[in-house]
């Protein structure tokens, strides 16, 4: 805090009070340090937020005003400037209440401001002094971590979230008047420290949980028959490939694709912090979650969702439904029936696993690592080349050409393993062969992945389905017969360059689920094969 004695030019003399508050914000889903500078000097009674404020910031005034009633402080009846640094960004949110509060209690000199240097202050107020918890902490922390700041004071519902930023001191507050414990020269931290003794057991006991909630996610032996989409589902998964499936109703294929993330491996400690944080700055993380999210994501968004809310927007754009899926499954049921301005969206973040959206003052990156997993009938009433006993398609050719319209070509290109899901044609079909349980996938996928990860050390990629380029053709290990009949589907199926590549990508799944060092002709065929909708869809 900062006093000056200035005289005014009447003779008279006031004081001018100066306080400066670390708090920060969320953009994109990426923290940003903001500074709160607090000034009071005498003059008509008004506070005057600037710095780009939204209404919820401009409305904090109001909520800070009377949580200090209510908590045993005085709100200073000065001129009161509140300043949010750099003042060029557009701020939004609550996060500033706690900031705001400390800034107006230390320059008018309520409580000691040394002990606020060089710590981060986050939080929401109520009206009788609670603090509340906000979004994005882990963007914020995480942030601040970098910045230097090694200290936090944040509310109490915010610990568990917060906990898994190692390095960093934890201060939590459940209302403003424990401010009091810095009213004189002594800090007052040791009464609110939060206790991260045990942080490194609440890790280890995460990872051990997440093993054991597979089986809420459901089971791929509820799957009667189908064993072929099941095998392109183990593929999938294996080398974290995009999977579209096309059948008629009641065969199974929502069944089978809401049971992919039961299969897949959980998340590493890096993969789990990144999309936890991508939760925390949306506000989706559970009330009172105790952990970082270990299993990758599913998102389900219905098809009348908008273009923003699938890849994101606002003034300051937020997380859409791709960037929740990061490191997990977009599942897209009934595919047509989404707007196809909506899907065409889809392209750059599936080729580039990033989405990029441009503001007239500034760009955002989010990450959108996702597979995308979608289904569909054959036209819109479901039978179209799949009649049976009373079953008849009533489509007419222009309706079923319209229908399947709404899938562009470029985007079909982007999906590696394109299946048909007929229903069977008896139920002696139906019961045929093994039926593989999601233990057993499960286990399939993470021996391929473990070939993956030895083969791709350094290179940036997590599975197959992430290769491009050098990396792609260094380690396909493609013998002679197999890039020779991979050549000749080329030029027989009029396929792009980018089929081509995924093709080759999803021969290697192939053969690292078959335990195989070399790509086989024999998985190079299987590879072709699960691309037949590239040439029936029009």
């Amino acid at each position: 805090m900062v006093r000056k004695h200035l005289h005014s030019d009447d003779g008279g003399a006031f004081f001018v009070m100066f306080s400066l508050i670390q708090s920060a914000s969320v953009y994109g889903v990426d923290g940003k340090s903001i500074s709160v500078e607090v000034d009071i000097a005498s003059g008509l009674p008004q506070v005057n937020i600037v710095g780009l404020p939204d209404p919820a910031v401009r409305e904090s005034v109001e909520r800070v005003r009377a949580a200090l009633k209510n908590s045993g402080f005085t709100f200073p009846m000065d001129r009161i400037t509140v300043n949010l640094a750099p003042a060029d960004l557009r701020k939004e949110g609550t996060s500033f209440d706690l900031a705001i509060a400390a800034g107006i209690l230390t320059a008018s000199g309520q409580i000691n401001a040394a002990p606020f240097e060089q710590t981060l202050l986050i939080g929401e107020l109520s009206l009788n002094g609670s603090v509340r918890p906000v979004a994005g902490v882990l963007a914020m922390i995480e942030q601040a971590k970098q910045c230097g700041i090694r200290r936090v004071l944040l509310p109490l519902g915010n610990v568990p979230e917060a906990s898994w930023i190692s390095d960093v001191e934890l201060f939590a507050l459940t209302h403003l008047k424990e401010l009091d414990l810095f009213k004189k020269e002594q800090s007052g931290w040791e009464h609110i420290r939060v206790d991260r003794t045990n942080a490194s057991d609440r890790l280890s006991d995460t990872w051990h949980s997440s093993h054991e909630n597979y089986d809420e996610i459901g089971d791929y032996d509820d799957v009667i028959g189908q064993h072929q989409a099941k095998r392109a589902m183990l593929i999938a998964a294996a080398g974290k490939h995009n999977i579209l499936l096309n059948g008629p109703p009641g065969t199974g294929k929502t069944m089978m694709i809401r049971r992919l993330p039961g299969i897949l491996p959980i998340l590493n400690e890096h993969e789990a912090l990144e999309v936890t944080k991508i939760y925390s700055v949306a506000g989706k993380l559970a009330e009172g979650s105790q952990g970082l999210i270990t299993h990758p994501p599913f998102r389900a968004p219905h098809h009348t969702i908008s273009s923003g809310g699938l890849i994101g927007g606002g003034s300051i754009p937020k997380p859409g439904e791709v960037t929740l899926a990061h490191r997990g499954v977009l599942f897209l049921d009934e595919l047509p029936e989404f707007p196809r301005q909506v899907l065409e969206v889809l392209r750059q973040p599936l080729e580039d696993r990033i989405v990029t959206i441009s503001r007239s003052k500034a760009v955002f990156q989010f990450p959108a690592n996702i597979m995308l997993a979608a289904s569909f009938n054959p036209c819109p009433c479901g039978y179209y080349g799949h009649e049976y006993g009373e079953k008849r398609c009533t489509c007419s050719a222009s309706n079923i050409s319209r229908y399947r319209s709404k899938i562009s070509g470029p985007l079909l290109d982007r999906i590696d393993l394109q299946l048909e899901v007929p229903r069977p044609i008896s139920f002696d079909n139906v019961k045929a062969g093994s039926s593989l349980t999601s233990a057993q996938m499960r286990g399939k996928v993470l021996a391929a992945r473990s070939f993956q990860q030895a083969r791709t050390s350094g290179m940036g990629a997590a599975a197959n389905g992430e290769l491009s380029g050098a990396a792609l053709r260094k380690t396909v290990n493609l013998n002679r017969e197999a890039a020779s009949l991979l050549e000749n589907a080329f030029e027989a199926l009029g396929i792009s360059m980018r089929a081509y590549d995924r093709m080759l990508k999803l021969a290697r799944t192939i053969a690292d689920v078959e335990a195989s060092e070399a790509v086989e002709a024999e998985h190079v065929a299987e590879a072709i094969q699960y691309r037949r909708l590239d040439n029936h869809m029009s």
